[in-house]
């Protein structure tokens, strides 16, 4: 008699992608697919904070970032928004919303925490960093521009868990890899700023998210 053949299930692979998104825009978005689609995820959270302890306060609500995510990636998938930040009162901590993701997650699932190079370099000025790795892996987006030096704090941490190629990243956790960007440069101050002035920002944000901002008179001067 032949024996039924059991298929392993691979481990899903889950990236989480945080931000004030004030607006989301183009370099967010691309950065976020090209990852996804490198690193073969099964999802990738777009999670906006509600009070990021590390930056400026968000210009517009929370109510408005949220929508403007979720125009941007209505229909992209693996792109998905996750909006358990904004449901809590209380400082937008990382490792608060790794703890949470995890608890509804297999334990063999991946789990990749996206951050920029100068996110990164500061992350020992973030809450219980060092807990960090417990939960997920780190994809630092390495632009080609960037080439600062991390601090003295992080030198150790990448000689024992980084790993040079992403995709040999093994296991639930614990590991760094580095993945090269297409250099966009956009940024969200600059879009507040043009769009404060009266300047169009088309192509720099999604159409529906130029469509939200200007339904919702978002980001002008008398705002």
């Amino acid at each position: 008699m032949t024996m039924p053949v059991v298929t392993a299930i691979a481990p899903k692979r889950i990236g989480i992608l945080g931000g004030t998104f004030d607006p989301v825009h183009i370099g967010h978005l691309r950065g976020a697919l090209e990852v996804a689609d490198a690193l073969a995820l099964d999802e990738l959270r777009l999670t906006p904070s509600a009070r990021p302890p590390h930056r400026d306060t968000p210009q517009v609500s929370a109510r408005d970032r949220l929508a403007m995510v979720e125009c941007a990636v209505a229909g992209v998938a693996p792109l998905v928004v996750d909006a358990r930040e904004l449901q809590r009162d209380k400082p937008s901590y990382t490792i608060d919303t790794l703890e949470l993701m995890r608890a509804e997650l297999a334990a063999d699932a991946q789990v990749f925490l996206l951050l920029g190079w100068d996110a990164f370099c500061g992350l020992p000025t973030w809450h219980r960093w060092e807990e960090l790795l417990q939960h997920c892996h780190i994809l630092v987006l390495q632009r080609p521009d960037a080439d600062s030096e991390p601090p003295d704090a992080l030198r150790n941490l990448l000689a024992a868990r980084s790993v040079s190629d992403p995709l040999a990243l093994k296991g639930p956790s614990g590991q760094i890899a580095f993945v090269w960007q297409t250099p966009l440069a956009v940024s969200a101050t600059q879009i507040r700023q043009l769009l404060a002035s009266g300047k169009s920002v088309r192509f720099l944000v999604p159409d529906a998210v130029l469509a939200y901002i200007d339904a919702h008179g978002l980001y002008r001067a008398s705002n």
